[in-house]
């Protein structure tokens, strides 16, 4: 038994080093699998497809590396296009971006000086301004280490100063910069710019080489999903309807975790509109701090969520099953700073997250459908607990399992006892209207669980009534032993408040209220959110943070319930493919696009960009295939898109 997670774990880490080799971890037949369509294969989506160029050209990685290869082909286009990108990048920065690092405050007004001499000035010489390539793109950039090519994302030579820009915003910009360095800085000479690139540079775009190969990356976005474009690894846990186990993409060789949802299961518990509400709301929400989706599909027996992996495991694992129980104050409370901030990314769109545990209770839960087309939500995630909280290669946390998480409309409550016995809030458990403040009782509780190594209202492996619990969340006051600090017992009583009116984080300044606490005087939260600070505690990449292959119970056989055709719609809802942001950015941190994207150097159009050529005959099938009529799932046919691109969202 024990040579079975021996095997099991073995093989995990090969394939998360990449399997070694120059592959890392991609198929044999990953380009084949890449294999760019004809041009005439993509005019469906040319039709479908927005001609908006904020989507196009900014919020869609690809999208925007491709229209700034564009711009650069065009010397009349180039100054603009690079100064764009770059106060793109820095007004993003500023606003504590989750895609960009933000530079430090002390550093934000040199900062600034050197970009307004750098573009907008034309009497200051690019070479006095002392620029070091490495600083900016160290200073701006994420996804990428350092080389050449990235030179051009951030300076270009003495000459490409703007001359869009007038002189008087530039004035108006270095006066500003003198008062303060605020996230708006640049806001008018970005927006001039992008008002010129979004007019006829765009329709110039619409029209060129590399806005067909813009569709043809979006043809492979959308193919089908399928079990075989993963490879499948050890189980990692248990979600509600069934196991989660580790995946790599076979094209790609990104790993990824895949949560299955048993439809069998799920129909027996009615837990349809659960599942529908999570895989809805993880699509959409985009945040440092919260799981995201890749992918959904399905199989034969299961829905499947393709979701971050987060290889350290979950907080109850940490607590409980490396040494003491529970963390340092140092370690917790940064912890509990990255909660706060995840809290915050779901309550700026709305969603009520509800921390918890195992045995959820769902009375008169009330879930409000969410409009592909709001601009905004607000969601609570009703269900924060330690299982819950995972952590990355970096020690960096994320918040998963948003099944219980809900949309709050605007100016309203909402209703609905569910959650984890023990970290539920005394409004949940008496059944009353609340919007976002169950989210930070169970900060409370979790801050507490990690200092004291045990629940506030419930002692570890002690059975307890849950009417006994219930009675201790409603009544009693926690107890708080030598392991807090002043700083910490104050925040954890100031969260467990029973009254919701008098609990920190619901008096009206949400999330900023709790990172004012004294607590967090030492965290610099912009550059936390940016992923500058360095977590206390790293995984080791050679472990593996969860129980034994043979330790994680099995679900047990469903019996009495039949699939039936009706269900399918449901399915259709849920296994909706490759997630767009999410996709394109695989594409290009595994370097695919660098790969794949090429174009001849003298100009001329490549055959499968051009009109006048013939579609590239199908590869050879072999024996196997052409036996049995499998087709290698990155070469099926383009499917019928069940949503339109206008229905996707970015943010």
């Amino acid at each position: 038994m024990e040579l079975e997670n021996i095997v099991a774990n073995t093989v995990l880490l090969k394939a998360r080093e990449g399997g070694g080799g120059n592959r890392k971890g991609k198929s044999k037949k990953w380009k084949q699998l890449l294999q760019f369509p004809h041009i005439s294969l993509c005019e469906e989506l040319r039709q479908t497809t927005e001609k908006d160029y904020s989507s196009l050209c900014e919020r869609q990685p690809i999208g925007r590396l491709l229209f700034r290869q564009f711009c650069e082909t065009r010397p009349e286009l180039k100054r603009a296009a690079s100064s764009s990108w770059t106060l793109w990048r820095v007004r993003q920065s500023l606003h504590g971006s989750a895609e960009y690092e933000v530079t430090p405050d002390e550093k934000r007004k040199e900062c600034g000086q050197e970009l307004i001499d750098k573009y907008f000035n034309p009497k200051v010489d690019a070479a006095s301004t002392d620029l070091c390539f490495e600083d900016l793109h160290r200073r701006f950039c994420m996804f990428k280490p350092f080389n050449t090519n990235c030179a051009y994302f951030i300076v270009q030579s003495s000459e490409d100063h703007v001359p869009e820009v007038e002189e008087a915003m530039m004035a108006q910009c270095t006066e500003r910069l003198q008062q303060e360095a605020c996230k708006e800085l640049f806001k008018d000479c970005t927006k001039l710019i992008h008002d010129y690139l979004s007019v006829a540079p765009f329709a110039d775009y619409l029209d060129s080489m590399y806005y067909n190969r813009f569709l043809q990356w979006k043809w492979l976005e959308r193919q089908p999903v399928t079990k075989n474009t993963f490879r499948q690894y050890r189980v990692l846990g248990k979600g509600g309807f069934g196991e989660v186990c580790a995946c790599q993409v076979r094209a790609t060789g990104k790993m990824y975790a895949c949560k299955k949802l048993e439809k069998k299961r799920i129909k027996k518990r009615k837990g349809e509109s659960m599942a529908l509400n999570e895989k809805q709301i993880l699509e959409k929400v985009n945040s440092r701090f919260v799981v995201s989706l890749a992918y959904a599909y399905e199989t034969k027996d299961a829905l499947c969520l393709v979701l971050t992996l987060m290889n350290g495991g979950d907080l109850k694992f940490h607590i409980y099953h490396m040494g003491e129980a529970g963390f340092d104050e140092r370690r917790a409370v940064f912890y509990s700073a990255e909660i706060c901030c995840g809290l915050e990314d779901l309550h700026r769109e709305r969603i009520v997250y509800r921390l918890a545990s195992a045995n959820l209770t769902r009375v008169c839960l009330i879930v409000f459908p969410l409009c592909p087309h709001s601009p905004s939500l607000s969601l609570s995630h009703r269900d924060l607990k330690p299982e819950n909280i995972l952590l990355d290669d970096h020690g960096h946390i994320r918040i998963s399992d948003l099944g219980l998480a809900v949309h709050v409309p605007e100016g309203q409550t909402i209703k609905g006892r569910v959650g984890t016995v023990g970290y539920m809030a005394p409004e949940v458990v008496k059944n009353e209207r609340y919007t976002f403040s169950p989210d930070w009782w169970a900060l409370g509780c979790l801050l507490y669980e990690m200092i004291e190594g045990q629940s506030p209202f419930q002692q570890r492996k002690k059975k307890i009534k849950r009417e006994e619990v219930e009675r201790l969340v409603r009544e009693v006051e926690e107890e708080y032993s030598s392991k807090f600090s002043e700083d910490a017992k104050s925040l954890c009583k100031m969260l467990l408040a029973k009254d919701p009116a008098e609990r920190l984080g619901c008096q009206g300044g949400g999330a900023s209220e709790v990172k004012a606490h004294p607590i967090f005087r030492s965290i610099n939260f912009k550059r936390l959110e940016a992923g500058m600070l360095q977590a206390p505690f790293i995984p080791d990449p050679q472990a593996i943070y969860c129980k034994d292959v043979l330790d994680i119970e099995q679900f047990s056989t469903v019996k009495g319930v039949e699939l039936e055709p009706k269900d399918e719609s449901f399915y259709s809802k849920v296994s909706t493919g490759s997630v767009s942001i999410p996709w394109q950015n695989e594409m290009i941190e595994t370097e695919c696009f660098d790969e794949l994207n090429v174009f001849h150097h003298d100009g001329t159009v490549p055959p499968d960009l051009d009109w006048r050529g013939q579609p590239s005959p199908p590869p050879k099938q072999g024996l196997l295939q052409r036996l049995f009529g499998r087709q290698v799932s990155g070469l099926a046919s383009p499917r019928k898109y069940r949503y339109p691109f206008t229905s996707v969202h970015t943010s």
